[in-house]
């Protein structure tokens, strides 16, 4: 009978320890502390993660051929790097975008000599969303392209081909 009179004792203290815990977990699961902003390239169908900080260019390239790829954000910002192999001394290049009036996409190509031969911009929410041309002329071999898109909403594609 003691056992039974100690068991009725402790059932608010098990109430109040059941409703303190629901409560507790309740609102650890409703609290929404993630960031949902992100800046996506792909190339070729491979997703880029190399920043400037990590870039080292080598003997090899990172891609050969055309480079057909897209990228993506929801408010994101970031910077990717990657080397491709260009035979020629020019590159034949197009970008277009779909954004929000937020964000832009630059794409900035050096040769095998790390001269600049392309540094365009695109805004979003202005005229024109698309660029194309030929880079200006360089030195054949392994060149560098820098993808930056800042506070980018939308999506879009750019490619590049060996030109002359």
């Amino acid at each position: 009978m003691n056992v039974f009179k100690l068991s009725l004792r402790m059932i608010p203290q098990i109430l109040k320890f059941s409703v303190f815990s629901f409560i507790f977990i309740f609102l650890t699961s409703c609290s929404n502390d993630d960031d949902d902003t992100f800046a996506n390239v792909r190339v070729n169908g491979s997703l880029i993660t190399t920043t400037q900080a990590d870039f080292v260019i080598g003997d090899r390239s990172d891609f050969n051929g055309d480079v057909d790829a897209s990228f993506t954000g929801n408010g994101g910002s970031a910077t990717r790097v990657f080397s491709w192999n260009n035979n020629l001394t020019t590159a034949d290049y197009n970008a277009d975008i779909t954004s929000t009036s937020e964000g832009s996409f630059r794409i900035i190509v050096e040769d095998s000599e790390a001269t600049v031969v392309l540094d365009r911009t695109i805004q979003g929410g202005a005229e024109p969303d698309s660029i194309d041309g030929v880079t200006s002329a360089g030195v054949s071999g392994i060149w560098t392209v820098t993808i930056i898109v800042t506070n980018f909403n939308g999506d879009g594609s750019f490619s590049l081909s060996e030109g002359d």
